[in-house]
């Protein structure tokens, strides 16, 4: 706990110095939403469960014309289930084309684990960065990282560099499960907020993906850092969704 408390310091603390804003707090489950190049009212509807037109209307637009930098006011989805079809395609596109190309050990990986940051903050490359820092010669704990809207994209997924060179993970105590299974962090802090739609859905997508349809050669099973490292921590936090992760993976 000292271990990973002092990483989280550390991260913040690096976060602000490399000139990450803090959020914007708006009403009950409204974040903000910077436009990225290639984004159109749709996509960025449907990567957060809304419809366009209550997108529209929140933000007063008249139009669909949106620019690159412009900040949107993305209205509380008002969905607590986990969505079927909000994800993002082209985030699951393209970890799908990045493995195509990987040489993978069929029956290695028999565990799915599921983690959160502990911060808001954060992106692969920060926590790449942090974990250099903690002496972590491959970097990033994880395989794969969620991002929350802040320092990536709501429900973007970004591919570490452990998935790419089929490298162990360092994201539990347990060594076998650091060997056999994927990390997977949502960035934030589900210890005092719930999960994101956005999030949520690429989460699910994810994990469903790997499960059936990426070529592992096994079905590997879900869980996640508290259930494997007992006693150790809370992660994922507890408004995580664990009883939808039971019944939907059992």
């Amino acid at each position: 706990m000292t271990t990973r408390r002092a990483f989280l310091q550390t991260a913040g603390l690096a976060l602000l110095g490399m000139g990450f804003a803090p959020a914007i707090l708006l009403g009950a489950e409204e974040r903000t939403y910077r436009i990225r190049k290639g984004d159109t009212l749709s996509s960025i509807a449907a990567r957060h469960g809304i419809s366009v037109a209550a997108l529209k209307q929140r933000n007063q637009l008249k139009s669909d014309t949106i620019i690159t930098g412009q900040r949107l006011i993305i209205p509380a989805a008002g969905v607590s289930a986990v969505p079927r079809s909000v994800a993002p395609v082209p985030a699951l596109s393209g970890i799908i084309a990045a493995t195509r190309s990987l040489k993978i050990q069929r029956g290695r990986w028999k565990y799915l684990v599921v983690h959160h940051s502990g911060i808001e903050a954060g992106n692969a490359r920060a926590y790449n960065n942090a974990h250099r820092e903690r002496g972590m010669e491959h970097g990033l704990a994880y395989h794969f990282v969620i991002g929350n809207g802040r320092d990536s994209g709501d429900g973007e997924i970004e591919i570490g560099p452990r998935w790419l060179k089929q490298l162990d993970g360092g994201h539990v105590r347990n060594h076998s499960y650091n060997q056999h299974g994927i990390g997977i962090c949502l960035v934030g802090n589900f210890e005092k907020r719930r999960v994101g739609p956005a999030q949520l859905a690429s989460m699910t997508m994810l994990l469903d993906w790997l499960r059936k349809d990426a070529p592992l050669g096994t079905r590997p099973s879900v869980t996640v850092h508290r259930w494997v490292d007992r006693n150790h921590t809370v992660c994922p936090g507890r408004y995580f969704p664990f009883d939808t992760i039971k019944k939907r993976y059992a």
